[in-house]
């Protein structure tokens, strides 16, 4: 009997360890505890107003180059749909509509994305990786050229990125990272051009007629947002051979 309690008790707190080791790791760096102390309340709060628990916790974000704003939305792990939660000012911004095609444009990436790196060491306090180049980059970019790095970081500097300062970088931080630790293997990130409105999408389709590769991808975002907007779930997106994006 005290074998079986010892074997229990140990199982318990292995498991209780493991559930929690992605969140630990992150705690070992000072910039991470500073978030937690500062925004952990303020990101509970937050996320109680939509009825949403840590433990289950899932994360899908948009950006919005035109209009500057960067959107979280958040869900139960078995519930279906998104629910709006905070929508942050991207503070500066780089280069103009369209995709990032080569290093050195400036451009911020639009396209389907997920973050790839939690960085709490970063050189704009803390940061999140977006996995650009994608395999559309990859495809229809400057293959010997196509450059790397961007980020959702703090600070209000920018050749790419999408900065929202280090106050705004502490509360989204540590919601990817308790997103991370309930077991969300890839957080999506969508980045557009603008909110693509029927008439703000003929707009674009029409001035940029003579461009196929802006056109392109643009009709492709616009299918993903369209569903999105109706039903509050996240489409399955892959990718095409040609570059361009299935969206189901």
């Amino acid at each position: 009997m005290k074998s079986l309690f010892i074997y229990l008790s140990t199982a318990l707190l292995l498991s209780a360890f493991q559930a929690d080791t992605f969140k630990n790791g992150q705690l070992r760096y000072s910039r991470v505890r500073t978030a937690y102390a500062e925004k952990e309340a303020d990101m509970l709060s937050l996320l109680a107003t939509q009825q949403i628990e840590t433990k289950s916790l899932e994360v899908y974000l948009r950006a919005f180059k035109e209009e500057m704003e960067l959107e979280v939305w958040v869900k139960n792990r078995k519930v279906k749909n998104f629910k709006l939660i905070k929508t942050y000012e991207v503070c500066k911004s780089s280069g103009g509509i369209g995709p990032k095609r080569k290093q050195g444009d400036y451009q911020v990436p639009e396209g389907f994305y997920h973050i790839d790196r939690i960085n709490p060491v970063s050189n704009f306090y803390l940061s999140l990786g977006i996995n650009y180049p994608n395999k559309s980059d990859r495809i229809l970019g400057n293959s010997a050229k196509l450059g790397g790095d961007i980020f959702i970081h703090g600070s209000c500097v920018t050749v790419g990125c999408i900065p929202i300062t280090d106050e705004h970088i502490k509360q989204l931080y540590i919601i990817c990272v308790e997103a991370k630790n309930a077991g969300q293997s890839t957080i999506p990130v969508t980045i557009f051009p603008t909110k693509l409105s029927n008439s703000a999408y003929k707009t674009l389709i029409e001035e940029y007629s003579h461009d196929s590769d802006k056109v392109g991808l643009w009709t492709d975002l616009k299918k993903g947002y369209d569903y999105f907007n109706q039903h509050k779930i996240l489409p399955n997106v892959s990718f095409l051979q040609s570059g361009r994006h299935s969206i189901q």
